[in-house]
Order: structure tokens, then sequence, then C-alpha cells
């Protein structure tokens, strides 16, 4: 997390009852586009919701496994760290999950100026 998040606020984005396990989907939560992931086993995550090579909706991309190819340019990414496969100089970010009798809240951080501290990875030579 970025060191300059002020506060969290826990946004309700989903259910379990309506995302099964190897879905991904974008929700949008205020200003952001978040793309969140239900791993096979279980686990949930949450990241940036465009690509940061021509910001793209992530899923609007093809699920292997745990890796996602962009569909515009076909970069990759590991759904379970949010690490690029091709390019590897990326990195997704990753925002908090937690699951709460059944329903999905995203930990939206806010600075102490209000702002979002969340900024697109822009790698060299991309």
């Amino acid at each position: 997390m970025p060191e300059n998040v002020a506060t969290l606020e826990w946004i309700a984005v989903a259910t379990l009852d309506d995302f099964w396990e190897g879905e991904v989907t974008d929700v949008q939560v205020g200003d952001e586009l978040i793309l969140l992931v239900h791993l096979n086993g279980g686990d949930i995550r949450a990241y940036q919701g465009h690509c940061p090579h021509q910001k793209t909706a992530l899923a609007d991309g093809e699920l292997e496994g745990n890796v996602l190819t962009c569909a515009a340019h076909s970069w990759q990414f590991n759904l379970s760290t949010g690490e690029g496969v091709n390019p590897r100089s990326c990195q997704l970010y990753r925002y908090q999950v937690k699951v709460q009798d059944g329903t999905i809240f995203v930990g939206i951080g806010t600075g102490e100026d209000g702002e979002n501290p969340w900024r697109v990875c822009n790698p060299q030579n991309s």
C-alpha cells in the first residue's frame, strides 16, 4: 500500500454468490475502474482495472489459469500477484480486499489531501 494513504474506505462491490471462482470482472468505484478476480481456490484480488499500456479494460482480456492477457496488445499479468508476465517490468496496483458475510469489499485509499494515491505504472521500454 502506498505510504501516503491516510485512510481506507471499504466499498461493497460484489457478493460471493454472484462471482464464481475463476472469474474476472470490472467494477466502478467512484472514478476508479477496478479489476476484481476470484482465483481458483477461493482467494479474491482487486487490481487497477486498466492495462498500464493503453488503458484497455483488463476484464475484457482472456484468463488462462492465473494469467490474464490484455485484449488490446497481449500484455500479460499474473493475477495471483499482479506481477507482469509480459512485460516483466510492470506490476498492477493491488487494492485491499475483505469478505464479510458473503459480501466482497474493496479498500479505497485516500491521501491526506483527499486524492487517491494510486498511480498507473508506466514501464520503461514499453
